[in-house]
């Protein structure tokens, strides 16, 4: 089967199988689900949740450790030249533990929380995010999470003590025609006996080239005693028939082993199989409910870099007289780049507080994490390197050869790039975050303006409906947000008085739901079309979360006697710079190109416009747009290297 041949799917039946994968109930509450639909619930999330004191000193010790290795044994600079992570690093990160971080103890792992563990990626990170992606990839997506999450006890045994101090994984679900439709998955897993032979190809597999075990998800044939479906697999890379193809090369995390892995008639014995047939997408978006947060724990290490650079940049630089940083251009951007750094903090330690306790369903406020840390950091990269000027377009290479500092401000921002796209585009993410979003408006208003539900249906969807709204319409008129005393408790005296953007997220919170509301009342089934629309809803979601966790971190941190005055200012900075955000935003909802866009964008299609592409040559190599995916024995030498 060529990439152009992948069986064709129909938008309804991507979606069915989207659908089927998502979960279904809400069995514990989740504040940003609450916060979407117009009920500022500060209760799950203020007092700040704290972690245990045990936890906190296995986790402190933790970090020293590898805070000492990272700064005596990771040799950056080295891993970007060389486009590679040296074995010797590795083998290092093995001894210490680090491939163990989250699987426990009883397990030969370190047991770590989710706290801690996002603290030792964005330190591991902030030294090479190569380093940082090789061991998120492994323990947030790749076999310790679904094995921990799904898997039998005799699976747990079997593979989770490798994967704590010997075994690298790996996470495989994306194919060269086949990204975030999984409805067209084409690698196959046909029964034969005890086993399942696997035939496909998969693309960026992230650790691919070094791992020992993989993650593979692939399409089961329905047949007599296979229910079949989208399945979930645990194979071994030395297994018979697995290629690793090629290790690709990208723009930024240079060190990055990711490849294209090919299976000619792979067996894998059905006690490899993680779940039961047709789980493999839910198990995935289940394990990606608390594996994304590594991602932002990332960007939010990257913004503290961000930060350091900064800060003593622009006050050993002088222009005009005076350092950079007094010059109020400069400035503001410093200011973005504090503001901001305190708000993705105070994001990804209150979601992976939430996710620790597991009081809480917070597969909103995971999805929030990722897509508001990816989007921001790279925005804080791209002003440290407009601070640097010309420096910070040089490499830290040439820096240091011409007798400089050398600083990767380029590189950063070339690394920070990908996580647009890592584990869920932003586009992608938008469509999910709105999908929960509006689950309860579907949930109890969705045969309504489903067109292949009866009159009957609809009628019954009608009088439900009705009693809901009827209910939650009238408490989107008035709420706390409009009393001026409300959230006193963080207006303390001697720092700034963070009560005021409380109230202005409860009441945007309020107009959020509203809009939705009238948006699904305009639109009806229309209404995943408009996905400019709904991203906006999402991104005003997003500003409101971060306020609120940067409001409550600042008043944790007051608690304690931990800088609480300057949390405070820190936090009051960020709150009014995402209000000016939000309310673009709402303006944007009613008032935006969406239409005008569309009309464009089919002009472009139908070439329309071709003309204006005149005057250039396009230097691209030939070759198709996606390369042949076609079932077979490999005809390339295999680039697998395991890390012994």
């Amino acid at each position: 089967m060529t990439a152009s041949s992948v069986r064709p799917v129909s938008e309804r039946e991507a979606r069915q199988v989207a659908e089927a994968a998502r979960e279904q109930k809400w069995h514990k509450p989740s504040f940003a689900k609450e916060l979407f639909l117009g009920r500022f619930r500060l209760d799950l999330i203020h007092p700040h949740p704290a972690p245990a004191p045990d936890d906190v000193r296995r986790g402190e010790a933790f970090l020293a450790k590898l805070g000492e290795f990272c700064e005596t044994r990771v040799d950056a600079a080295r891993i970007e030249r060389e486009a590679q992570i040296p074995d010797e690093t590795i083998n290092g990160l093995k001894e210490l533990g680090a491939l163990g971080m989250k699987i426990d103890t009883k397990y030969g792992g370190m047991g770590l929380t989710q706290v801690y563990y996002n603290k030792a990626l964005a330190l591991a990170g902030s030294v090479s995010p190569a380093i940082g992606a090789l061991l998120s990839a492994h323990q947030s997506i790749g076999v310790p999470q679904p094995i921990k999450l799904f898997g039998t006890q005799e699976q747990k045994d079997r593979f989770l003590p490798r994967c704590a101090r010997t075994d690298i994984s790996a996470f495989l679900l994306t194919e060269p025609d086949v990204g975030s439709d999984p409805a067209r998955l084409a690698t196959t897993a046909v029964p034969d006996g005890d086993d399942y032979v696997l035939d496909g190809v998969k693309l960026w597999t992230t650790n691919g080239v070094v791992a020992d075990l993989l993650v593979v998800m692939a399409r089961v044939p329905k047949s007599d005693g296979h229910k079949g479906g989208i399945s979930a697999f645990v194979v071994e890379t030395a297994s018979e028939g697995v290629t690793v193809e090629n290790r690709n090369a990208f723009m930024g995390l240079r060190g990055l082993e990711n490849g294209v892995t090919r299976f000619h008639r792979v067996r894998v014995p059905a006690a490899n199989r993680i779940g039961p047939e047709g789980a493999g997408l839910k198990i995935a978006l289940t394990t990606l409910n608390t594996g994304r947060l590594s991602l932002p724990a990332m960007c939010a290490g990257a913004g503290k870099w961000c930060l350091k650079i900064a800060r003593e940049w622009s006050a050993a630089r002088e222009q005009w007289g005076k350092p950079i940083a007094r010059h109020e251009a400069v400035g503001a951007k410093i200011s973005f780049i504090a503001a901001t750094t305190f708000a993705l903090e105070a994001v990804i330690d209150l979601a992976s507080q939430m996710a620790d306790e597991d009081r809480n369903d917070i597969r909103i406020e995971a999805a929030l994490a990722k897509l508001y840390g990816s989007e921001m950091a790279w925005l804080m990269a791209d002003e440290l390197v407009q601070i640097r000027g010309g420096r910070g377009f040089e490499t830290a290479a040439s820096l240091a050869a011409r007798g400089e500092r050398a600083v990767p401000a380029e590189q950063i921002l070339r690394d920070l790039r990908i996580n647009r796209i890592f584990e869920g585009s932003t586009e992608i993410m938008h469509l999910l975050i709105a999908r929960e979003a509006v689950d309860a408006h579907l949930s109890v208003a969705g045969d309504l303006i489903d067109p292949d539900k009866s009159l009957s249906d609809k009628g019954r969807a009608a009088a439900k409906a009705g009693g809901f709204y009827a209910r939650w319409l009238p408490g989107l008129v008035t709420g706390p947000g409009q009393l001026p005393r409300a959230y006193a408790e963080f207006s303390p005296p001697g720092h700034r008085d963070l009560s005021p953007h409380l109230r202005y997220v409860e009441r945007s919170a309020r107009k959020l739901a509203r809009s939705t509301f009238y948006a699904m009342s305009r639109w009806q089934g229309r209404m995943e079309t408009k996905q400019g629309f709904l991203s906006r809803i999402v991104d005003i979601g997003a500003e409101l979360f971060a306020m609120s966790a940067a409001c409550v971190r600042a008043e944790m941190l007051r608690s304690r006697g931990e800088h609480g005055a300057e949390a405070y200012q820190l936090a009051d900075v960020f709150c009014r710079q995402a209000r000016i955000r939000a309310d673009e935003l709402f303006g944007r909802l009613w008032t935006n190109t969406d239409d005008l866009d569309r009309k464009v964008v089919s002009g472009v299609l139908s070439g329309s416009y071709e003309w204006l592409e005149a005057g250039v040559l396009d230097p691209s190599g030939e070759g198709p747009w996606i390369a042949d995916a076609t079932p077979g024995p490999s005809a390339r030498d295999n680039v697998h290297r395991p890390i012994r």
